[in-house]
């Protein structure tokens, strides 16, 4: 039971470590474990509210304006088969999208102009492309991977990169010309996928294989193979481009890379323990482990949540001095995160 002592401790320090960073805005965090989206507001660590969402949630997107999101509902025994639409200022579900044969929606992102949503579909092998006003598939891609998992779109989003979790590559796919382009193999495992912020580079963290590999985004080659042990699964660069953070689920941890040098330059650990084992997705399979997984930075890169599945909190990592800096309470199994420049706190009527 020491784990529940020290999650305890932890909790009654840090809760309240949360302070306003100079970045307002609203953190949307999915718990896979009860079909939920927490509306936390980042400048208190406060949730605001709690919306339902679709059974088993993983990822979600949110609008560029700031006041819808799209939730891909991954399901759980069953693939699920809706991306959830949520209207954050309103704090409820306004409609349930339906994605026909394509099941298993995992990876989601909106285009910058907000126009189109990109999902993957790992029962189906493909990678949707939806229009953002009429929520219709305007098209329609096979990855022509396995476990197509999680998905970033190029600077100029032109690109789709879909990493392939059973295949081990990222598949390339060119939305412009519509069509796919190439697929690259990386590491085993491979999963978590970012892009730099200049365009330069794509990151694939490669889970089973303890690496990540770094693609030139020009030429869509392996141009470098770095590791990085303990499961590394999810992947994020600092606004700045200067670092990247990889959540290591084995280990807890997070790993910090200097994006340029391309070593690892720290780990940061959280030592929070995992609070049960029956029913999540993960089980038992790291021990003790809180699972980290999700990794978000905020726009103005002061800060990075990172959420850990097994321990229901979002652990607030100030990135000026690399410590955890605060713990936000989530519900069951919190996983994917996104970000809404909205300052919600103000619309809670209590």
């Amino acid at each position: 039971m020491g784990w529940m002592v020290r999650m305890a401790a932890v909790l009654a320090v840090l809760v309240q470590g949360v302070r306003a960073s100079g970045d307002g805005g609203t953190l949307v965090v999915l718990n896979k474990g009860e079909a939920s989206a927490s509306l936390i507001d980042a400048a208190s660590g406060r949730e605001i509210r709690r919306i339902e969402t679709g059974d088993g949630p993983h990822e979600v997107a949110v609008h560029p304006a700031g006041r819808v999101a799209v939730v891909a509902d991954y399901g759980r025994s069953e693939g699920g088969h809706t991306l959830s639409v949520l209207d954050l200022v309103a704090g409820e579900r306004t409609s349930v999208v339906h994605l026909g044969s394509n099941t298993r929606p995992h990876g989601i992102v909106f285009s910058a102009d907000g126009r189109r949503v990109v999902v993957t579909t790992e029962g189906s092998g493909r990678l949707l492309v939806l229009d953002s006003e009429s929520w219709e598939i305007v098209g329609s891609f096979p990855t022509r991977g396995r476990v197509s998992h999680m998905v970033a779109l190029s600077g100029d989003g032109r690109r789709a990169f879909v990493a392939n979790i059973g295949s081990g590559s990222v598949s390339v796919i060119d939305l412009v010309l519509e069509a796919f382009e190439k697929e690259i193999p990386t590491g085993a495992g491979a999963e978590g996928i970012a892009v730099s912020p200049d365009g330069g580079e794509v990151w694939v963290s490669n889970r089973e294989a303890d690496t990540i590999s770094v693609i030139d985004a020009r030429t869509l080659r392996v141009v470098d193979t770095l590791q990085c042990a303990s499961f590394p699964i999810r992947v994020a660069f600092t606004p700045d481009g200067v670092h990247v953070l990889v959540s290591c689920a084995r280990s807890g941890e997070v790993a910090v890379f200097d994006a340029r040098t391309r070593r690892e330059v720290r780990r940061i650990r959280m030592d929070l323990g995992a609070l049960d084992s029956d029913g999540r997705l993960f089980g038992d399979r790291f021990g003790d482990s809180s699972v980290p997984i999700g990794i978000l930075v905020e726009p103005g890169g002061a800060r990075a949540y990172v959420a850990h599945t097994q321990a229901d909190v979002v652990a607030v990592i100030d990135l000026s001095s690399w410590k955890v800096s605060g713990l936000i309470r989530a519900g069951r199994e919190p996983d994917g995160m996104a970000w809404s420049a909205l300052d919600l706190a103000g619309e809670d009527d209590g």
